[in-house]
């Protein structure tokens, strides 16, 4: 059994308690908001209102805060404390620099940070399942990884650049808070023709999108706009989109329209959908 240690009692913090709490380790729980723990001690979970004493004696400590400033802010307590000499793992969503100025921070004081966000839902970490991604010295990787993989069904090591995680976790947000805004923007055309949302969504039970999702996102990567969808076509289509959803506000689609503009412009009406990429990815 080892002892760790929760600094945040939010959604994601308190989840993983209960998780490793229930995986038999004896945890201890801090958060800055005193309120959040009383729901924690009635489900019989230790917690403190001294970040000092959450983290003495711990074996690993654990972030799960809401922002850079957040992690920033207990960094700076936690450097003050002589008690921290164990691994201090953060699974808190961060800016890229940030996540590299407290590794550096960390390391000069002697004490290892690995960044290890996670793409799990409140419900994924108290059930233990979902994706990981981590980032960190290897030395350091290789003690946790049995900790971090007990923690979730997918734990990907990306390596010792300590911003990697915070890199890949920016990127998959993004596709995911992407195609909210593109469901919305899709609902809004099917609303402006009279077609029921429900109705609308009965697509996914006939098309599958995700093949043809993977496949050009593969071909983005890769820098193959070799054409089998022309971006002049496409800009057609979603001029008709616009059209027929004027009345209604869109939050992706318009952004889009600008940004195919721009690259007929230049010249790329002919290459596939995908040169969207062109400056991102690998180039012909």
């Amino acid at each position: 059994m080892s002892r760790v240690t929760f600094v945040g009692a939010g959604l994601i913090g308190s989840a993983f308690a209960e998780a490793e709490q229930r995986r038999g380790h004896d945890v201890c729980v801090w958060n800055r908001s005193p309120e959040k723990l009383e729901a924690l001690r009635s489900k019989g979970q230790r917690t403190t209102a001294d970040l000092a004493d959450a983290v003495r004696g711990a074996d690993r400590v654990h972030l799960a805060l809401s922002a850079d400033e957040a992690v920033d802010a207990v960094i700076d307590v936690l450097l003050r404390l002589d008690a921290v000499t164990v691994p201090v793992v953060d699974h808190s969503t961060t800016s890229p620099a940030g996540t590299a100025a407290r590794a550096l921070r960390m390391q000069t004081a002697g004490i290892s940070f690995f960044h290890a966000p996670v793409f799990m839902s409140p419900k994924a970490c108290r059930e233990g399942t979902g994706c990981m991604v981590g980032a960190g010295p290897e030395a350091v990787a290789g003690v946790l990884a049995p900790v971090l993989a007990a923690m979730t069904t997918d734990y990907w090591y990306l390596g010792a650049k300590s911003d990697a995680a915070a890199v890949m976790k920016l990127f998959g947000n993004a596709i995911l808070i992407g195609i909210s805004g593109a469901m919305a923007d899709a609902f809004a055309v099917a609303k402006s023709g009279g077609m029921p949302s429900e109705q609308a969504f009965e697509l996914f039970s006939h098309f599958d999108f995700a093949p043809s999702m993977k496949a050009r996102g593969a071909r983005m990567a890769a820098g193959d706009f070799a054409t089998s969808f022309a971006l002049a076509m496409a800009r057609k289509d979603v001029g008709l989109m616009l059209g027929a959803a004027s009345a209604l506000p869109l939050g992706v689609l318009p952004g889009i329209a600008a940004r195919m503009d721009t690259l007929i412009g230049d010249g790329d009406g002919a290459a596939d959908l995908a040169i969207l990429a062109r400056e991102s990815c690998k180039r012909l």
